[in-house]
């Protein structure tokens, strides 16, 4: 990526975190419910407190686990305490916090498990994903305790960890990504780094073998770059065209079928396709391919007026499902649900997305892209965006991953204060 494009791209990054003109006033302030506590919607919800609106966040664990930098506690050089965060600081800024789980929405009200209804004059879902377990023949979420997806932070990443350190030098770790889209695409290719990272210097017989259901993945090229260059030999990916589609897993015996062979996995990690979550498919916003249209220019659904979809859940054009995006999606739907609630028209926005990728803690590359809106879908935006060179010197590999870290400070500082 050319200085000139950063320059671009910090602009359009700049533009995204959008003031609001003045507080609103009694006769414009609007209650807001918004639905899932991640990196969207507590970043929105922030947002439209700090403009003046009556917010109320819906989430349904006390605290937060980040997906994005788990694979460093996959690699041995973070804790779990490094990527959980609390709600404390949102509740201080006038954010009221409920946690609990949202089971229905209809009249514009939103239900909880517990019975409570909350009424809004606009929605904001954020919910994240559900891991579809009927697609792989042999998963459930039972199988999820012997196959761990860890593509949720939380328990799931500490599973993995501890199957990680209880094996023996020597075994098979695999890896079977699903087919597009998913949330986070570098995420599996980044995890098998992080891992071959800590077996290089606990197990260095250890493989691993990425079983893949693509033909390609984001950022290959600068992946098996690093893997050459890192970890030579340890990691194997195998495409469909090579039979690396997985057909079906059996728990009980630690076996993985593609459509030409079997493999007996020491360690397993298994990653199900997926749609957004379940109260997506409840209020009627996600369509027959389980994803939530929704428009360029204010993140109202498609389907249903009044209710905003934003992050792993919607179909935002061309932006790829990360948290970077969620983020960015966070301010735009904030300030436009803050303009409709003042009888106002949501301007036609820039947004950016930034993924970085670690392959070792001092070894990081990254590809970004930039979007704008025309005619209520998102475009991306020809030349805005660029991927770290290959053939880079050290230098720039470890300048990147140190980005990688500056980047994830401040956008887990901008979404839990």
């Amino acid at each position: 990526m050319t200085t000139d494009r950063r320059t671009v791209l910090r602009g359009i990054g700049a533009t995204a975190a959008l003031t609001f003109a003045r507080p609103a006033s009694a006769q414009d302030r609007g209650r807001v419910v918004v639905v899932g506590g991640g990196f969207g919607g507590a970043t929105a919800a922030r947002f439209l407190a700090r403009a003046g609106h009556d917010v109320t966040l819906v989430e349904r664990d006390a605290s937060y686990v980040t997906c994005p930098f788990s694979n460093t506690v996959l690699g041995g050089f973070a804790r779990m305490s490094d990527i959980t965060f609390g709600y404390d600081g949102l509740a201080a800024e006038g954010v009221q916090v409920v946690q609990g789980e949202a089971v229905g929405v209809a009249d514009g009200t939103v239900t909880l498990a517990s019975g409570d209804a909350l009424p809004f004059d606009r929605l904001l879902l954020s919910p994240g994903v559900e891991l579809r377990y009927d697609a792989l023949p042999g998963y459930s979420e039972d199988a999820a305790q012997k196959m761990p997806h860890a593509w949720k932070g939380g328990p799931q990443t500490e599973l993995l960890r501890s199957q990680l350190t209880n094996m023996e030098d020597g075994g098979l770790v695999v890896i079977a990504p699903p087919a597009n889209p998913y949330r986070c695409p570098p995420g599996p290719y980044e995890r098998a780094s992080l891992i071959a990272h800590y077996l290089s210097a606990a197990k260095p017989a250890s493989k691993i073998l990425i079983l893949d259901a693509k033909e390609a993945f984001s950022k290959q090229a600068l992946f098996e770059e690093a893997w050459a260059t890192l970890y030579p030999g340890m990691i194997e990916w195998i495409p469909p065209s090579g039979g690396g589609r997985v057909a079906e897993v059996d728990p009980s015996t630690m076996t993985v079928v593609t459509d030409f062979g079997r493999y007996d996995a020491a360690v397993a990690n298994i990653i199900p396709p997926q749609r957004a979550a379940s109260i997506a498919q409840v209020a009627g916003v996600a369509d027959q391919t389980g994803w939530c249209p929704v428009s360029g220019l204010t993140f109202e659904s498609d389907l249903v007026p009044g209710i905003h979809v934003i992050g792993d859940a919607c179909m935002a054009g061309a932006m790829p499902k990360s948290a970077f995006s969620a983020n960015a999606q966070a301010k735009v739907a904030a300030v436009a649900i803050d303009a409709l609630l003042r009888g106002e028209s949501a301007t036609s926005p820039k947004l950016l997305n930034t993924c970085y990728s670690l392959a070792a803690p001092g070894y990081g590359f990254t590809v970004a892209g930039a979007y704008g809106e025309a005619d209520g879908k998102l475009f991306e935006i020809e030349g805005a965006g660029g991927v770290s060179p290959l053939d880079a010197p050290e230098s720039v590999r470890s300048a990147e991953a140190d980005y990688a870290r500056s980047w994830y400070a401040t956008i887990t500082t901008e979404a839990f204060a």
